[in-house]
């Protein structure tokens, strides 16, 4: 069951590389997967229970992603400060386009959680 969930994650993270070499070179290739992905899962309604246990399981190696960054925020701490309050610009600007978007999103999930509930 789990290797057939990660053959599911890789084959989408395929599709989404072929598509970014293809069609949007300036998008990345697991982006576009992810994405693919999302919409999958959307149309059929439900996530499979083979993706949803490589998932998980690949959960437990997130922090490891998180070392890379770190290094390379200790390595290049000159060129960082020298370009500091547009990185923090950035960031600010970032984190307040997600938390609006995060805000409509949930507005909308309860809308349509409620409108459910109505049905039933």
């Amino acid at each position: 069951m789990l290797l057939r969930g990660l053959t599911w994650l890789v084959l989408f993270q395929l599709l989404g590389t072929a598509l970014s070499v293809l069609l949007l070179p300036m998008m990345p290739g697991p982006i576009i997967g992810l994405v693919l992905l999302f919409l999958f899962c959307l149309v059929r309604g439900e996530v499979g229970e083979p993706v949803q246990l490589a998932a998980g399981s690949l959960l437990r190696y997130l922090p490891l992603l998180l070392v890379p960054p770190a290094v390379g925020v200790m390595a290049y701490s000159a060129q960082i400060m020298n370009d500091f309050w547009a990185i923090t610009g950035a960031l600010i600007l970032s984190l307040l386009l997600s938390l609006v978007a995060t805000g409509w999103l949930m507005q909308a999930l309860i809308r349509r959680q409620a409108r459910r509930g109505r049905r039933a």
